[in-house]
């Protein structure tokens, strides 16, 4: 499998300001209606931070499966089934596209239509709703909360660390706080450590990326190897080489040679990550949801 190419001791990254963040969020969940938390469609389970969920248990809670359009759709459609089986909201979107927006905030309305009648009781209908936004690093909180406030409010960018301290964003009808991206301290698993990896959710400075990009091609050797020889026009036979060699096929089918005739090696594996992240070799998902009724199956919300 992917991570039997990947060292285990390179993939662990939790700086200073993401114990930090974790701190912020006990201490403002008391000001806030509703959690949203953001995941990644391509590796749902990977990307749900287990201290997240520990510390926002007593909170409303939605989850948004964004970057939909980069992920399979069938098996979107099977997470999305798997938390309303869970008994959690969740919605799929992406945050880049029209139309998201709305969306969540017709989730967001579903989550706390006990609350809102409530309000109403009150005489505090049409009062503004506070939604804490989490998740980890480079899942798209801020491009989601700029869709969601109709303006580029919050700065975004297409890596991990970006945003460091929590800020509030106003929309119409809500108030969102932005917290930073946040992972945890120990992974559990090198699975879900490697998943985060291949979607860029840790700095791609702490990791060998020729190791990155072998465990990468090796999982895709796995779950989808047509799309893999349809990118690189390979052969069935070059498609079965182990992955330091078709990392060096790769790398010599799109000229990266360097004197004597060896594959840069470095820069093919930059250009199989970026390729993958950027969805260039198609939608892709690599975690399915656990089927209901197996005996090892664990809730996850």
């Amino acid at each position: 499998m992917s991570q039997e190419f990947v060292n285990r001791r390179s993939i662990q990254w939790f700086p200073g300001h993401m114990a930090k963040t974790l701190r912020l969020i006990e201490a403002d969940l008391k000001n806030v209606d509703v959690v949203l938390q953001l995941l990644d469609a391509r590796i749902p389970q990977s990307s749900l931070n287990p201290e997240l969920q520990q510390l926002t248990a007593g909170k409303p809670r939605l989850y948004v499966l964004n970057k939909a359009d980069l992920a399979d759709d069938a098996l979107t459609r099977a997470w999305v089934d798997y938390f309303h089986r869970e008994g959690a909201g969740c919605v799929a979107i992406s945050a880049k596209q029209k139309g998201s927006a709305a969306k969540v905030r017709t989730a967001i309305g579903r989550e706390l239509e006990a609350l809102l009648a409530r309000r109403a009781g009150k005489g505090m209908a049409g009062a503004r709703t506070r939604v804490m936004v989490v998740g980890i690093p480079n899942v798209g909180k801020s491009t989601f909360i700029n869709n969601f406030a109709g303006e580029a409010r919050a700065k975004a960018a297409d890596r991990p660390g970006v945003t460091r301290g929590k800020q509030w964003v106003t929309a119409e009808g809500y108030d969102l706080l932005d917290m930073p991206g946040v992972l945890w301290k120990k992974f559990d698993s090198l699975e879900t450590a490697t998943n985060l990896a291949f979607i860029g959710s840790i700095k791609d400075d702490i990791l060998d990326i020729e190791e990155l990009a072998m465990g990468l091609l090796a999982q895709m050797q796995a779950v989808c190897p047509e799309k893999l020889a349809g990118r690189y026009k390979l052969s069935a036979q070059q498609l079965g080489l182990a992955p330091w060699e078709l990392l060096q096929e790769i790398g010599r089918r799109r000229g990266m040679l360097v004197s004597g005739g060896e594959v840069n090696t470095e820069r093919a594996a930059v250009m199989v990550v970026d390729e993958f992240r950027a969805s260039k070799w198609g939608r892709i998902t690599l975690e399915a949801p656990p089927q209901k009724g197996k005996p090892d199956e664990q809730p996850i919300v």
